[in-house]
């Protein structure tokens, strides 16, 4: 059975390689290993930086995301952005992420300082993108616009 949970500073290692992976398959990326375990580790240092969400089939962890924060001076709330979304390859196809998203939606429902999730997707993972419809997700709304130093 799949269970949710928050991730805990033990599952480190293997959402770093998940992230190395997703930048691989989702954007063609070859990502810095040192760089990105540095990364994960400093999320679980510091939680203003995000906190990590995982699935878990017993005691495998088989998918991950990462919840950052944005404050929405419109809604007088914290939205919730979910990045680095990543689910293992004999997992895809199984309503993992859907598990997960409505994991989320129910923390978010619970917490009056939360006024909803957000996320972004490149625009050539049709994949991400039939998943996001399918749990009726707006993406229409907004286009995001990027800079980011090399």
């Amino acid at each position: 059975m799949i269970k949710i949970v928050k991730a805990d500073k033990s599952g480190w290692k293997t959402i770093a390689g998940f992230q190395i992976a997703m930048a691989k398959e989702s954007e063609n990326l070859i990502l810095d290993k040192k760089t990105v375990e540095l990364g994960v580790k400093a999320v679980f240092k510091d939680s203003a930086r995000g906190q990590y969400y995982v699935a878990m089939d017993g005691k495998k962890i088989i998918a991950s995301l990462m919840i950052t924060y944005e404050w929405s001076d419109w809604r007088n709330r914290v939205v919730w952005w979910i990045q680095s979304v990543y689910v293992i390859p004999e997992y895809r196809k199984q309503k993992v992420f859907r598990m997960m998203y409505s994991y989320l939606q129910n923390l978010v429902n619970k917490n009056a300082k939360v006024g909803g999730l957000r996320l972004y997707v490149d625009k050539t993972n049709q994949n991400a993108i039939s998943v996001y419809q399918k749990i009726q997700m707006n993406g229409e709304h907004y286009q995001l616009f990027e800079w980011m130093k090399s």
